[in-house]
Order: structure tokens, then sequence, then C-alpha cells
């Protein structure tokens, strides 16, 4: 498993897709609607406006890791690399381990550069800073739990992309990354809460203005971790379909 999470660090560093995924395009987005959302607004309206940004576009954009996943999935399929490891002892789930444990690290690295850069810019509060770390890692492991399903059940990366860019957009319309949840119709506020982008839209920016209480954090943390078992777990199933267009 160790040797394919070096194997995976070193095609990361090498992919320049990846920065403009997860970094570039969500701090363009926010300077963008921060100067356009916030104009004329003083005060606690405008911070209120900008953590919403801030915190409903780091939800929004580290979702498009999933592209990434789906293009080295499929790369280590075309080329004969899942056939060579499915001929080794190394067990289906330590390959997936292996291949998530890397992107894990890439979500955290985005999202700490992000909401450093909401901080130093804008300076977004941090009331409740542990609270936030923890959010952040459930969120990671959530969006890259999902990353592994939707790479074991797509067959190409035209597909990968628009299944995320679905999953990224729609959710973010759907969840009020976009518009706050109050302002969307009734029945679109209902569906918003089976989404994990609300929950953790939510619960982050309470947790940056530090009102976050234990009970809707704890809340919260269930729903990611649940995304992330089933994300899990349609990978699993999905693997041996994903071995069969292995070529080699």
């Amino acid at each position: 498993m160790y040797a394919v999470i070096m194997l995976e660090w070193k095609k990361s560093i090498q992919d320049r897709g990846l920065l403009f995924w997860t970094l570039v395009l969500p701090i363009i987005f926010t300077v963008i609607f921060i100067s356009i959302f916030s104009s004329g607004l003083s005060g606690s309206e405008r911070q209120q406006v900008i953590v919403s940004i801030v915190s409903g576009y780091t939800v929004m954009f580290v979702f498009f890791i999933m592209i990434s996943m789906v293009d080295s999935f499929i790369k280590d399929c075309n080329i004969g690399m899942v056939a060579r490891i499915s001929s080794t002892n190394l067990k289906p789930h330590l390959y997936l381990l292996g291949k998530w444990n890397n992107y894990m690290y890439i979500v955290i690295i985005q999202i700490v550069i992000l909401t450093l850069f909401g901080k130093i810019v804008y300076n977004i509060p941090l009331g409740q800073p542990v609270h936030i770390l923890i959010l952040y890692l459930f969120l990671t492991i959530m969006v890259t739990g999902l990353g592994l399903a939707l790479a074991m059940t797509v067959r190409t990366l035209n597909m990968g992309i628009a299944l995320t860019q679905v999953i990224a957009l729609g959710g973010a319309v759907l969840s009020g990354l976009w518009i706050p949840v109050e302002m969307m119709p009734s029945f679109l506020q209902n569906i918003s809460k089976f989404l994990p982008q609300y929950w953790a839209h939510q619960a982050l920016q309470d947790a940056m203005e530090g009102t976050i209480q234990l009970g809707d954090l704890f809340i919260t943390i269930l729903v990611l971790l649940g995304f992330t078992i089933l994300g899990f777990v349609i990978a699993l199933l999905g693997y041996p379909g994903f071995l069969k267009r292995a070529k080699g």
C-alpha cells in the first residue's frame, strides 16, 4: 500500500490540472462573488456574506478532486497497473486505501490554503478552530470516499467529469452554497437536508462564527461519516467490475 501512496504523490505533483481545480479556480470564484454580493454592505452583514461564500465555495470546490481521482483510476486501468496489482498479494481494499490516502492529503492542503486565503484577505473569523478542524477532517474523508465510489463506477473520464460537475454544482445550488437556504423554496430546503454539502456548510458557518453547539457538530459528523461509509462500500462493490475492465 505504501508503494501505491508514493506513486500517487508523484503523479499528483505533475498534474497541473489538479492545481487549477483545487486552488486557482476557487480563489477566483471567491474573489468575484465576494466583490459582487458584499458590495454596499458593511459591518456584520458583510462579514456574514463573506463567511458564507468562503465556507460555501470551500465545500463546493473540494468535490472537484473527484475528477483527478477518476482520471487516476482510469489510467491505472488502461496501462495495466490494476491487472498487475491484482496478480500480487495486495488486497483490493488496501489498493483503494492507498489511492484514497493521497487524495485526502491533497484535499486537506486545499482546504487549509483556501481558509488561510479567507483569513488573510478577508479576515474571516475562526471562532471555534478545533470544531472547524474536525469538520474539515470529516469533509475530507467524505468527499474522497465518494470520489472512490465514482471512480469505481464510471467507465470514461468524460463521464466522471460530467458527474462530478452535477454533484459539485448541483449540490451547491440545492444545498445553499450559492443562495442562502432561507431564500430557497420550502421543497428545496427539504431536499437540501439530504445532501452532505448542506450539513458541512451550515456547520462550518456556525463554527467560524463561534456559535455551533456540540449536538449540531455531532449530527454533522455522523452525516458526513455516513456518506463516507456509503462511498467506500460502493467502491468495494464496484471493484470487481472495475477489474474486469482493466487491460493486461
